[in-house]
């Protein structure tokens, strides 16, 4: 794996839990809106809205970049549109890249024959 395909899953990765907790806060300011006085909609929307986004930019980019098949792609696209997906995403995609980092040691070393 080269550095901008580590680059790009890395900056999905960060971006995915803090969109998920966004989501989650817009859904509890959602309820708390229609139950009490309370309003946060507007602001958690905005929040959420630009995070989304991002998630979607550094999607594509890890997407062109790591060069996922189409299953692997509609995953990750998928767990961003759930309200805790987003934390499912962060997991694998560390796994992602942790293993990604150990077939390079071992290709380095002369371990594998990739």
């Amino acid at each position: 794996m080269d550095i901008k395909t580590a680059s790009a899953l890395r900056r999905l990765r960060l971006v995915s839990a803090p969109e998920a907790v966004s989501f989650l806060l817009l859904l509890v300011s959602s309820v708390l809106k229609r139950t009490t006085e309370f309003n946060a909609v507007p602001v958690m929307g905005w929040v959420h809205a630009i995070l989304f986004i991002l998630y979607v930019v550094f999607w594509a980019d890890a997407w062109n970049r790591a060069r996922w098949d189409l299953k692997a792609a509609a995953l990750y696209f998928a767990l961003s549109v759930l309200p805790t997906g987003g934390f499912f995403a962060e997991r694998m995609l560390k796994r992602e890249a942790e293993s990604a980092v150990i077939a390079s040691r071992a290709r380095k070393e002369g371990v594998v024959g990739a």
